[in-house]
């Protein structure tokens, strides 16, 4: 029973299937590290490019379609018999990249990743994660405070109301595309009370994952991060608080491995999209970003800014040609000796977003580019201090590009609703064509502020 359920796990996102929540991964006692295993193949796999059913659901299938793309050998599930060649009582497999042909287990036992590399369809083995002597720590929920409803605005989009005119997704809104079947993935590293914060009652939330190693915590338990990111985008209560697509549904995918910082948080990330991908989402948000890790040698540099080099970038990357838009937030290391985007805001054909000000003034603290291949980045910019709603319930204010991103996201949604022969790669170019600097892209308003009603305009061809 124990090996049928973990060759499910690499299937589980092709299928988008439920996980078994109550019944999560137990490893034994001891020092453990997480490992990537390179596949050189997919041969003799069991499944077809005829049948994309086995793998995909109805809904991506469709999808992709719509935009006339093919399913490839990319979209096959890594090879069960891979996968059960690979594990054993010692090593635990935690999931698979079907786009990257990877495995990622978690062991005690070295020696035994050592023989792995014997096997004659393995090609490389790198460790992406090593367990903190302090152990992990365990979350608990933030407690909720009522909502002080004695500040509702005259106006109809409340707290929200100046972020929703700066990019003119109101006027999308007042045509009625406010989200209505698209469906957007979330990635981040936690949905702290989204479960019970009365503001999401009556958002369309299908469901929520966890891909990170643990597998034992309730991502309702999580950070309240994605709890934040989410409100920017799914709120929904008239004159007190209303998101950029209020009426699109939603699934919460945690990728985000908060007391740690490693490589591995690209392997689960990548798991988070292709599970996207397979059950159907349209648009991806990931206010997630990386370049220095806990291990100082798995460090990014300015020249592995080229979305190829890190394994996120690269997934990150093929998004568009699957049939989805991807907005990333840009990151927050402007005012860092950093200073520079992390991954996977360099990948290619996604939406990277920087911040400004309320006066449209680039936020200091906003990552520039260019990449090191020399493409503009960040691709566009939002609002990076807007209203939102905390995991304790509460409306606030909060900073980042993180809270940029969303906003984005919420609007291609609403965008693409109103676009829907549109393709990814086409709303893509949409979106930056629309922005306030297109003249004179550069790599820190990119293409600018985007203005989604001339983005419809322009997608309608009513514009000049």
């Amino acid at each position: 029973m124990r090996k049928i359920l973990l060759l499910f796990i690499c299937v589980i996102a092709a299928l988008g299937a439920k996980a078994d929540d109550k019944n999560p991964l137990k490893y034994p006692a001891g020092k453990h590290a997480v490992y990537r295993i390179y596949l050189k193949d997919k041969k003799d796999t069991p499944y077809s490019l005829k049948k994309p059913s086995a793998y995909l659901s109805k809904r991506a299938i469709a999808r992709r379609q719509q935009q006339h793309i093919q399913v490839d050998s990319t979209d096959l599930p890594v090879n069960p018999a891979y996968v059960k060649a690979i594990m054993s009582d010692d090593i635990q497999v935690l999931g698979c990249s079907k786009w990257n042909n990877t495995v990622v287990v978690m062991t005690n036992k070295e020696k035994k990743i050592e023989k792995l590399r014997t096997l004659p369809f393995v090609s490389n083995i790198i460790k992406v994660w090593d367990e903190p002597k302090n152990g992990n720590e365990t979350a608990k929920r933030d407690s909720l405070r009522p909502m002080e409803r004695e500040k509702e605005s005259k106006d109809y989009y409340g707290y929200a109301q100046d972020q929703t005119v700066m990019l003119h997704g109101d006027q999308l809104h007042e045509m009625g595309f406010k989200g209505r079947g698209m469906m957007i993935a979330v990635l981040d590293g936690g949905f702290m009370n989204v479960d019970t914060i009365p503001a999401f009652q009556k958002s369309h939330i299908i469901g929520a994952r966890d891909f990170v190693r643990d597998r034992q915590a309730n991502v309702f338990e999580q950070l309240d991060h994605g709890t934040k990111v989410l409100s920017l985008m799914a709120t929904n209560m008239p004159h007190l608080y209303v998101g950029a697509a209020p009426e699109a549904s939603y699934w919460l995918l945690r990728s985000e491995d908060g007391p740690t910082e490693s490589m591995a948080e690209e392997d689960y990330w990548a798991m988070a999209v292709e599970f996207a991908d397979s059950v159907g989402c349209d648009v991806v948000n990931s206010s997630l970003g990386y370049h220095a890790y806990d291990d100082k040698s798995t460090n990014y540099r300015y020249r592995d800014l080229t979305g190829k080099v890190s394994l996120i970038s690269r997934t990150a990357s093929m998004l568009a040609d699957k049939g989805m838009v991807h907005v990333n937030s840009g990151g927050n290391s402007g005012m860092g000796s950093w200073k520079k985007i992390g991954v996977p805001a360099d990948a290619s054909d996604i939406l990277a977003v920087g911040a400004t000000n309320q006066e449209r003034l680039n936020a200091p603290y906003s990552s520039v580019g260019p990449t090191a291949d020399g493409r503009i980045k960040p691709d566009i910019v939002a609002l990076g201090n807007p209203w939102l709603i905390s995991g304790k319930g509460m409306m606030t204010i909060s900073q980042g590009t993180s809270f940029a991103a969303p906003q984005i996201c919420g609007w291609v949604a609403c965008l693409w609703q109103a676009l829907p022969n549109k393709t990814a790669h086409e709303i893509l170019d949409l979106v930056r064509m629309s922005g306030d600097n297109t003249e004179y892209p550069d790599n820190i308003f990119g293409y600018g502020m985007p203005d989604f009603y001339k983005a419809y305009q322009m997608g309608k061809g009513e514009t000049e």
